[in-house]
């Protein structure tokens, strides 16, 4: 027995789930074994059959209940299902099973986030961090940059997770024997793009436009696509942009990375990070002789696979280099692209969105697991000082809505002053910020995408730069429109700005006015200037490269 699981093991380590599940289920046959069901629950899980890997989770629970890796696989399975209050539910009887189990803590932090429940949410944060110092590989980074965690532990977060991905992808590079053919030092560049946003995403709504001055200037360039091709707008444009259009979904880490090699590139760029997919994984394995981190995970992916990360010296300063594993290369305009040709259509009416007829309309668009109790209640002080205001947040999963007004309602401010807006259509979101007074920031990991669609809207942004990339990123939009007066010192400062605009209508309509000149003004929305200066800055990685000289920070 103990042969056949350690093969089906092994199947599952290679990307083979099918025959993990074929061994597997020949063993079941035979006697009803915890790790048999655990295994064909993590087959099934990786073919996305995920209503039968519940299942069988739920079978092996019956067979082996105190095991933790059965409550921890259940959850994992019942958060791909959108299903956060459920999977929450499965990571804390995991924990009380295992108190050890750092992979199941950190997943109950982050969906605690997102529900905005924060009941022990501080002593189970405090344990989270305490287990990253002490080298917990199974602490996703993603789910932690909304800690309020020092730059610091966010690399030490990294490492310690990237260490994991190298034990899994050493018995895997057998199968992917990479090499990268010599160019020369005048060659032209060949460089690709890898992330499973390429569609109607955050990155692909960033990214396409920039993609377009890319082709208009010939350069040779692959947009590797790791998700199923949605059939948007957006994923369209970004097909037709591209020289080559790969998609490599459903592939194993191996496969991944050889289609990558295949097609000889100079540098390829890493537009995912540890926000999902198996991308890293392939990265691992070094399809590329040159790697780069860049713009979709806000941080350090504390990888040796990694050399370089893009950034500009108002989101990573020149001091925040030490907690960054990578080179840094520094752009002389904002890291973040963006798409200019986005149209604001005319919103609904006030009333129609749920908001008052009058008064003063303080929005918040981003997720709910970034409204950490120190941005809410810096938000309730200002709907204190403003009479008549409200706040506009985007409605989160589940119960969180409820939580948040369960919340509020302690502080005796009127919960019903908070005003809900369903998720909807691109555009149809980007119209609702006419309606919009100030956007309000949150803390430790800003609006990204977000303020980018609110500045473009012509909302204006009011943020505090923390010491994190995660927590500077808004701050850096304000800094490249010119609008530095909006990046609050602290939180008194960010309270005493917002009530003061809340106030006065003369100073919030010429704030208005002096965003619509800044946004035509400034480059912050110039996608040929930005695509001129990524190139430079890529060519003199590449010339490195070429000249046999390891990575070095790149001014």
């Amino acid at each position: 027995l103990g042969a056949w699981l350690n093969l089906a093991a092994a199947e599952l380590v290679l990307a083979q789930p099918r025959e993990c599940e074929r061994i597997v289920r020949m063993i079941l046959q035979q006697t009803a074994h915890a790790e048999a069901w655990l295994l064909l629950a993590q087959a099934l899980a990786a073919q996305g059959r995920l209503e039968e890997a519940a299942v069988a989770c739920s079978e092996g629970e019956r067979v082996a209940p105190n095991d933790a890796r059965l409550a921890y696989q259940l959850g994992m399975i019942a958060d791909e299902q959108n299903r956060p209050g459920a999977a929450a539910a499965a990571h804390e009887r995991a924990l009380a099973l295992d108190p050890g189990l750092d992979a199941a803590l950190a997943q109950l932090v982050f969906l605690k986030r997102q529900l905005c429940d924060w009941t022990d949410l501080d002593a189970l944060s405090e344990r989270l961090r305490h287990a990253v110092t002490n080298g917990a590989a199974g602490v996703t980074p993603f789910g932690f940059l909304a800690e309020a965690a020092s730059a610091d532990e966010q690399l030490h977060c990294a490492r310690n997770f990237a260490e994991g991905i190298i034990r899994r992808v050493d018995p895997m590079r057998d199968k992917a024997r990479l090499q990268f053919p010599r160019h020369e030092a005048a060659a032209p560049l060949r460089i690709g793009f890898a992330s499973n946003g390429f569609g109607k995403h955050p990155t692909g709504l960033l990214t396409v436009a920039f993609f377009e001055a890319l082709q208009r200037r010939g350069v040779d360039f692959h947009l590797f696509a790791t998700a199923a091709a949605d059939g948007s707008t957006i994923q369209q444009r970004l097909r037709a942009s591209a020289r080559q259009w790969r998609e490599l979904g459903g592939l194993p880490a191996p496969g991944m990375a050889t289609r990558i090699a295949e097609c000889a590139l100079d540098v390829l760029v890493d537009l995912r990070g540890w926000g999902g997919g198996n991308i890293s994984e392939a990265l691992a394995l070094r399809p590329a002789p040159l790697q780069i981190n860049w713009l979709a995970y806000p941080g350090t992916s504390g990888a040796g696979w990694i050399d370089y990360v893009i950034a500009d010296r108002h989101v990573l300063t020149a001091d925040m280099r030490r907690h960054f594993s990578e080179c840094v290369a520094w752009l002389p305009r904002c890291f973040q692209p963006s798409d200019p040709g986005r149209v604001i259509a005319e919103p609904p009416s006030r009333r129609a969105c749920g908001l008052p007829e009058s008064g003063v309309v303080y929005v918040c668009f981003n997720n709910s697991y970034k409204l950490d109790p120190r941005s809410v209640d810096r938000m309730l002080a200002i709907l204190k000082a403003v009479p008549g205001s409200v706040l506009w947040l985007l409605s989160g999963p589940e119960n969180s809505d409820a939580n948040l007004r369960a919340r509020i309602a302690q502080t005796g401010v009127d919960p019903e002053r908070i005003v809900f807006m369903p998720k909807l259509p691109h555009a149809e979101y980007l119209s609702r910020y006419r309606h919009a007074d100030l956007f309000l920031d949150t803390a430790h990991y800003n609006a990204h995408t977000t303020a980018s669609d609110a500045l473009w809207a012509g909302c204006p942004l009011l943020t505090t730069p923390g010491e994190t990339f995660a927590a500077r990123v808004a701050a850096s939009l304000n800094h490249h429109l010119g609008m530095d007066a909006l990046n609050a010192a602290n939180d008194d400062a960010y309270v005493g700005i917002a009530s003061h605009l809340g106030n006065d209508p003369g100073a919030r309509a010429a704030l208005r006015a002096q965003l619509g000149r800044c946004r035509q003004d400034s480059g912050l929305f110039d996608m040929d200037g930005l695509a001129d200066d990524f190139l430079s800055l890529v060519q003199r990685m590449v010339d490195r490269q070429r000249a046999g000289l390891a990575p070095a920070p790149i001014e």
